[in-house]
């Protein structure tokens, strides 16, 4: 069973040059928890907030959020990939921040509301680009003390967003942050919460002037192991060999530290269907001097696989295998981009149930 077809895209907006930056919409979705309950929520046609200036949001920090795509599909309709698995990853992340969780049946509904709401802003099909959106919740009823907020708002806004590969998925190089530490051992760095993103900014923005595109954190307690980029996880191929099937290794940091992100739980999955085999584990900074890797990548929502060719960490560089080498993704990152990609627009039949609701968002025009 199929809904309607939805709105075809609207003419208002380029889709061929469409960038990753803030785009008015119809409006996002608000629900408020006030005395013990969360309320039914509404559709505000507007993209301003109007919170408390003394919300422990804006005063303390108070507040985490989510990122997730809705994607126009081959058969017309419209899907959100994996709202739920967001919807729990958000419950441990307002847990970690002292926040009343928002359960899982309202998250998705409304991630599910704010895109029929705007399913015009939806690109193409076959564009490369997406309707990203940004759940969001806010400790915003008035706290001047150290304390959790009387009242919770949550949001999920939506953004239209273009290709992220336009000319096609390119290697990049990778920088050391040896002078920040991301997230302390016992600390917040497996929740999603914009106070783990803010005091990086000014690295990665230092690090992209100099030419590196992203950049990279290693655990805090020694600056030995492998932790995360600081806006995505590390995921790592090894060299085929024949006691593995002459197949990679999917290698991925075990730490807790760090996020669990949706995308690297999704390319496990696919590599697991892959024959490949899975290690979870300690990586010391040393298998990248070493060259035990092949390929090594960042993976997130923005771009779901990002292919790093070289990581420099105090004035030394080291070469990452295939990438390096070709300038060009390697032959298993690129599987596992088309496999994703293939899954997220249609294209590749969805045996994990992945795309919701599976039968597309049915249209819907809220005052």
């Amino acid at each position: 069973m199929t809904c309607e077809l939805p709105p075809t895209p609207t003419t208002a907006i380029d889709w061929d040059n469409l960038g990753f930056k803030w785009v008015d919409t119809n409006g996002y979705v608000k629900h408020v928890f006030s005395e013990g309950r969360w309320d039914e929520g509404e559709f505000v046609r507007s993209s301003h907030l109007n919170i408390h200036i003394c919300a422990p949001a804006l005063n303390y920090g108070q507040e985490c959020f989510e990122g997730i795509k809705a994607f126009r599909c081959k058969d017309g309709q419209v899907r959100i990939f994996r709202p739920d698995i967001n919807a729990k990853r958000m419950m441990y992340s307002a847990d970690i921040s002292s926040m009343t969780p928002v359960p899982e049946d309202i998250f998705v509904r409304a991630c599910e509301r704010a895109v029929a709401n705007n399913l015009e802003f939806v690109p193409p099909y076959g564009s490369g680009g997406a309707l990203y959106l940004r759940p969001l919740l806010l400790g915003t009823g008035p706290e001047i003390g150290l304390y959790p907020a009387p009242e919770f708002t949550f949001i999920v806004m939506v953004i239209p967003v273009g290709n992220f590969y336009k000319s096609g998925v390119k290697p990049v190089d990778c920088l050391v942050v040896e002078t920040f530490d991301r997230a302390a051992p016992l600390g917040t760095g497996a929740a999603k919460l914009g106070g783990n993103y803010a005091p990086v900014l000014k690295h990665s923005s230092a690090a992209k002037e100099k030419g590196y595109a992203i950049t990279l954190h290693l655990d805090s307690k020694t600056h030995t192991n492998v932790d995360e980029f600081s806006t995505s996880n590390f995921v790592a191929l090894t060299y085929p060999s024949p006691e593995h099937g002459n197949q990679p290794i999917f290698c991925a940091p075990d730490s807790p530290s760090i996020l669990n992100s949706v995308t690297k739980q999704s390319l496990v999955q696919l590599a697991k269907s892959f024959g490949w085999t899975v290690d979870s584990a300690v990586i010391p900074f040393t298998d990248i001097t070493n060259n035990r890797f092949e390929e090594i990548a960042a993976c997130g929502t923005a771009a779901v696989i990002t292919p790093v060719k070289t990581i420099e960490r105090d004035g030394t560089k080291t070469d990452i295998g295939t990438p390096a080498t070709t300038g060009e993704i390697g032959a298993g990152f690129q599987r596992l981009f088309t496999a994703m990609r293939g899954i997220q627009n249609g294209d590749i039949a969805d045996s994990y149930g992945w795309m919701q609701p599976a039968e597309g968002i049915r249209p819907r025009k809220e005052p």
